[in-house]
């Protein structure tokens, strides 16, 4: 079975989520504050992570590296400004939107393919689908915050992978999991 135990300090979380504003305001040149350093044998290891951004609770931005290259404070640095500046589905983020800005962020266990889509745990586990040339990932708490179940979860991420819905149960079609620590 797959599990992911990863423990982050309150200290560690809110450092990273300092390190996401901080890359923000320093893209926005609006800080002037040396970038924040926390020393820290888990923000040194080589893990993946998605920063996620909302305002009023809807999506404003999210990017990720599913596996880790380099330190996980630098995926994080990384991933902040891909979030707030390189999403594709959004324009880059503005100075005005700084002040009502929500920030998650997900770090990445272990992707491994999943051996039966039955032991799929809305909440849980993140999915990543693939077929062919097309592939797209989920994070685990997407299927909670939409109020889907196992199925629904698995079509949604065959979307999301531009895929149509049941993809999931064809011959040739990967699907991984992976579980995530959500702060």
């Amino acid at each position: 079975m797959n599990t992911f135990e990863l423990v982050l300090t309150d200290e560690e979380k809110r450092f990273c989520k300092d390190l996401v504003i901080w890359v923000i305001r320093q893209h926005l040149s609006q800080t002037s504050e040396a970038r924040p350093v926390l020393e820290s044998t888990t923000l040194s290891a080589e893990l993946g992570a998605f920063v996620t951004l909302k305002r009023g609770g809807r999506l404003r931005g999210c990017i990720g590296n599913i596996v880790g290259s380099g330190p996980l404070v630098a995926t994080i640095e990384r991933m902040a400004g891909a979030a707030a500046f390189e999403d594709p589905r959004f324009p880059p983020l503005t100075a005005g939107e700084l002040d009502d800005l929500e920030i998650e962020v997900s770090v990445m266990g272990p992707l491994t393919p999943c051996p039966d889509p039955e032991l799929i745990e809305v909440g849980r586990h993140g999915l990543y689908i693939r077929k062919s040339i097309h592939s797209g990932l989920l994070l685990p708490q997407v299927a909670t915050e939409w109020g889907w179940d196992r199925e629904t979860f698995l079509d949604q991420t065959c979307v999301k992978a531009g895929l149509p819905k049941g993809t999931w149960r064809k011959p040739k079609t990967e699907i991984w999991w992976f579980e995530a620590v959500i702060f």
